[in-house]
């Protein structure tokens, strides 16, 4: 039977006051400086990515937000109240983290009912609301297992149950899938998407995994140094990125560097004899002949042998082909391309089988369009 859970129409209803608001935080450990001027709101109902790498202060900025560490300044609102005197277990927050802490001793139900019966909910309705959340998870029949007989996908869904059946305004998710393997990483990714959308709770998930923030977030932050680089929607972030740094952290990206300026009209990268046309990054546009650099996505870039033609784009190049790894649904190509510089171009063939395929050592040719290139200053 399916589970009775909060509707997310009732969750996600209409509201001028965010579920969190972080105002210019900052975190300062000694003489490092973890998070930087942290400023956003997330909408109720709305699923956000935290994301970047080792040392970004993406996780630090979660703690904040749960209550483990305290901002050196600036304000976190949850629910439109300030948190700054809230201790963490005094937040209506769930969390789910890398290392699950489950307890073995219990069975997954008596894991799922721990907060419950932390938080004195009445001992009559637990086990409902326990099955009810166990069937979410599609662990239905599975309460009764210790958590060493569960796999490392039940017990990742034994702790997502645990977290959000007492109902918290808020979701919190540090990293909780890095430790599975690829294949039950990606269906658990799956697996928060669906879960979040049924019930409309406010999640806030920090990763390091590309493809997971674009997969399972509405909304994504991607930090470095303890900045913000950019908030967008997943395909927003993507195609337009704010900077060379997400350009470059979220998928396959291949830079030409040189100098910007104006070829005809058309905003361009010239390097040396070669002029590339592109697109101006609205909050990185480099100076009139300053130094530059245009980032253009493995998938943009078309390939085609020495005498087949390329129509219809903006700029065409020469190269050989260093390396064909096969990756699958794809080839990945790596070109040396002198008119570029040094350092391999990177080329993603999706359709390997109907296309001709290049050996290393084989002459291409290369094209792009120009609405395919941005253009960043250095």
């Amino acid at each position: 039977m399916a589970p009775t859970l909060p509707s997310t129409a009732q969750k996600t209803a209409p509201s001028s006051e965010p579920a969190v608001s972080v105002r210019a935080v900052n975190k300062v450990f000694g003489d490092f400086h973890a998070v930087r001027d942290a400023s956003f709101d997330l909408p109720k109902g709305r699923f956000l990515t935290i994301l970047g790498p080792s040392g970004s202060g993406k996780t630090t900025l979660l703690r904040m937000i749960a209550g483990f560490d305290a901002p050196t300044s600036g304000e976190i609102v949850i629910g439109g109240e300030p948190v700054k005197a809230v201790p963490p277990h005094k937040r209506l927050i769930g969390m789910v983290f890398q290392k699950l802490a489950l307890f073995p001793h219990m069975t997954a139900a008596e894991n799922v009912a721990f907060p419950l019966k932390m938080r004195r909910h009445d001992a009559r309705t637990i086990p409902d609301k326990v099955e009810r959340y166990l069937d979410l998870v599609r662990l239905g029949g599975y309460g009764g297992r210790r958590i060493n007989e569960l796999s490392g996908g039940q017990q990742q869904r034994v702790a997502i149950a645990r977290a959000l059946v007492f109902e918290p305004d808020l979701l919190l998710l540090d990293e909780p899938l890095a430790a599975l393997d690829r294949k039950l990483r990606e269906e658990m990714q799956l697996e928060f998407r669906r879960i979040q959308k049924e019930l409309g709770v406010t999640t806030i998930n920090v990763t390091h995994d590309q493809r997971e923030a674009l997969v399972v977030s509405d909304e994504i932050i991607v930090m470095d140094g303890g900045l913000i680089q950019q908030k967008a929607a997943p395909v927003g972030t993507y195609r337009t990125p704010a900077n060379a740094f997400v350009a470059n952290f979220i998928g396959v990206t291949n830079f030409i560097d040189g100098i910007f300026t104006d070829e005809g009209g058309r905003t361009a990268i010239r390097h040396g004899d070669l002029a590339i046309a592109g697109m101006v990054s609205e909050t990185a546009a480099p100076a009139k002949g300053s130094a530059a650099t245009g980032a253009v996505r493995a998938e943009q870039v078309r390939i085609t042998g020495i005498g087949s033609e390329l129509s219809g784009l903006d700029t065409i190049v020469t190269g050989t082909v260093t390396d064909a790894i096969f990756e699958g649904e794809r080839i990945v190509y790596e070109v040396e391309v002198p008119a570029i510089g040094a350092g391999a171009f990177r080329v993603f063939d999706h359709d390997a089988e109907d296309h001709q395929q290049f050996a290393p050592g084989a002459a291409v040719r290369l094209g792009w369009n120009a609405r395919d290139v941005h253009i960043f200053r250095k």
